[in-house]
This record gives structure tokens, C-alpha cells and sequence, in this order.
């Protein structure tokens, strides 16, 4: 019988330990914050806080932040920005309000004829970019203030001369839809855990929550699509070489010009359903939605991973970047911190994220 030769490990391949695995996740620095929060919120916020009530309290913005916040992101990732995501809000908003109030829509009609508006509106941004060649930091900037004024006066022409929409309430009684985009669900479930004791109730048996608010819904599943899509297909794989090499992504047969594009569009899309669900759950549309959430949605990006160069970034970074944000504006009121500490927040997280993710970069590239 012939000997076997021995197998003989190639002293070319590498085992990588598991912190440096885990140094080279970009939602890394996102849930080290979010941890970091909620220590902190344990010992100077009322304990009611993390009650369910509590929870869903601070789930709620950060929902309709996260949505945008991971448009924002796999954008980001693309190597392009888009400053107009907030404005969008606004405008998809008289848009949607005007189908709705004005023209007597119902939500099957109004609610596609908003998003495909709002997409159109994508192509055109991205179009400029690639198009012209300029950065998209000024060519989005430029709708932020146009798509800004557009639903001042938009608002104006559709109510004589007011900037807020009423009605939309009224006029979407009994739509099969509605539940779909606003409200709770599971409220059978939580009015049965409520009279088993699982969950508080009040004096009359009413549960103190009524069900799961269906942004968080969507939230939750949009950031499972969207990690799935990074992660698992070949358009994840345009995305991230998009960013990180336009001109060897597109020598390489990307659609590098698609993928950008449709992007700007997803983006545009993401506020869209993020005004549609606040404008049916407020019952009206004001010119002021939206107002500094594009910022916002980028310093969420970026706390989750985000490089702002492109090439890097996580969608599940930018879901716990977002639960970051609605901790603190929530968890503030909660607490004995004068509440305009938020805005140095903002500011402290970006240049903390920036910094921890650059730091992150070199060490897996090995930069000095």
C-alpha cells in the first residue's frame, strides 16, 4: 500500500481571530453605541424608559428615521449622497395629500401614483450626477431647496393659501389599506397578553400598548431586505464596487450608471413611505415634514459604517444608527438633560463614527 503524503497547510493562507473579524464589520461601531446608549439610559433615565410602552416610544422615530437612514446608506455606499431625502418627505407628502383630499383617490391609486413621482424624481437626480459629471453633495443640495419650496407652494395652491393639508384622515375612512401604513398591528395579540397579565393594562383592562406601530414593521423588514440584497446577490456586489472603483467596476461589466441611478430612485422611495405613513397617521401634511432628516439619515449612515468615500458601509449598521438617534431624542425626556443637548449629540456621534470608522478602514487595509 502506498504511503499518503501528509497534507501540508499553505503557510500563505491565514486564520483571521474573531476580534479581527469583528474589527472588520462596519455595523461594528453601531452596536458598540447603541450598547454604550442604553447603559447610559439605565442609570439616568426614569426606568420606565425600558417598559414596552418605553420601547415602542423611541422605536417609533427611530423607524421612520431608519428607513431613510438605509436609503441613505446603500446610496452611500454607491460612492454618491442624496441631501433632498428630507424634502422629499415634504414634497411626496402634498403630493400623496393632494391625491388623497383633493382628487378623492383611494390608497390602491394614490398611493403608486406618489411613489412613481417620487422615482421619477430619483432618475432625474441621478441622471444630473452621471450626466454632468457633478458631485452629488451640490447637484441633491440644489432639490433640497427646490423640492423644499415646491411644497410651500404647492401647499398653498391646494388649500388657499395655508402650508398645512387637513383631511386625510376623513377621506381615507374605511380604505382597506390604511392599516397597512399606519396604526398598530397584532392588536388582538396584545389585547390577549394584556388579560393574561403578560403585558400592563389600565384600570379598565384597555392595554397600556396597543399593538406594534407598523413603521417599525417596515423598518425591520427593509433592513432585512436590504442586508440580504448587500449581502447575498449579485446587485450588492454592483453596489459596494460601484463605490469603491467606478472605473474598474464599470471596466469589469458593472452597470455602474443602473446601479446609481436606481439607487437615487430607492432613496426617493424611502421618503416617499416614510411621508406616506406619517401623513396618514397625523391626518394631515405640512411643508416642514422631513425638515433636517437628510441630514440626520447621513450621521445615522455613517454611525452604522458608512465610509464617506464609498465602497464600505451595512445596512444593519445604519438600523442600529437609527435606533441610536431615537434613544436619545426620546430617551432625553426621560432624563433631567435639558433636551438642546441633542444637537451636540448629533454632532459628537458623526465625528466619533467618522474617526472610529477610519481608524476601522486602516487597520484592515493596513494604511498608515
Amino acid at each position: 500500500m502506498a504511503d499518503v503524503a501528509p497534507i501540508v497547510a499553505d503557510e500563505r493562507l491565514k486564520r483571521e481571530g474573531v476580534v479581527t473579524t469583528l474589527m472588520k464589520r462596519p455595523e461594528l461601531g453601531a452596536v458598540a453605541g447603541a450598547i454604550a446608549v442604553t447603559i447610559f439610559f439605565l442609570f439616568t433615565a426614569s426606568p420606565t424608559m425600558f417598559t414596552l410602552s418605553g420601547v415602542m416610544n423611541f422605536m417609533t422615530p427611530a423607524a421612520q428615521l431608519g428607513i431613510l437612514a438605509i436609503g441613505a446608506a446603500m446610496l452611500m455606499i454607491a460612492g454618491e449622497f442624496d441631501l433632498s431625502i428630507g424634502s422629499m418627505v415634504a414634497f411626496s407628502g402634498l403630493i400623496f395629500g393632494a391625491f388623497v383630499v383633493t382628487f378623492g383617490m383611494p390608497l390602491v391609486i394614490a398611493i403608486p401614483a406618489t411613489f412613481a413621482i417620487a422615482a421619477a424624481l430619483g432618475v432625474l437626480n441621478g441622471t444630473i450626477v452621471l450626466k454632468t459629471g457633478l458631485p452629488s453633495f451640490i447637484v441633491t443640495l440644489a432639490f433640497l431647496f427646490i423640492l423644499r419650496g415646491a411644497s410651500l407652494v404647492g401647499l398653498k395652491i391646494a388649500t388657499g393659501g395655508s402650508t398645512q393639508l387637513r383631511g386625510v384622515r376623513d377621506a381615507l375612512s374605511g380604505d382597506w389599506l390604511a392599516p397597512i401604513f399606519s396604526g398598530n398591528a397584532f392588536t388582538g395579540l396584545f389585547t390577549y397578553l394584556g388579560k393574561i397579565g403578560v403585558i400592563d393594562t389600565f384600570p379598565n383592562g384597555t392595554t397600556k400598548v396597543p399593538g406594534i406601530p407598523v413603521e417599525i414593521l417596515w423598518f425591520i423588514a427593509f433592513a432585512l431586505i436590504a442586508t440580504y440584497v448587500l449581502l447575498r446577490t449579485p446587485q450588492g456586489n454592483w453596489i459596494f464596487a460601484s463605490g469603491g472603483d467606478e472605473n474598474a467596476a464599470s471596466n469589469s461589466g458593472v452597470p455602474v450608471r443602473k446601479v446609481k441611478i436606481s439607487l437615487f430612485v430607492l432613496t426617493a422611495c424611502c421618503a416617499t413611505l416614510v411621508a406616506i405613513i406619517t401623513v396618514i397617521d397625523a391626518g394631515s401634511t405640512d411643508a416642514r415634514r422631513g425638515f433636517m432628516k437628510e441630514f440626520e439619515a447621513i450621521i445615522a449612515a455613517v454611525i452604522g459604517g458608512c465610509l464617506l468615500t464609498g465602497g464600505y458601509g451595512s445596512a444593519i449598521g445604519a438600523f442600529f444608527g437609527a435606533i441610536i438617534f431615537g434613544m436619545v431624542t426620546i430617551g432625553l425626556t426621560y432624563t433631567n438633560f435639558d433636551q438642546d443637548w441633542y444637537q451636540v449629540f448629533l454632532g459628537a456621534m458623526l465625528l466619533a463614527a467618522v474617526l472610529f470608522n477610519n481608524f476601522i478602514r486602516k487597520r484592515v487595509t493596513g494604511e498608515r
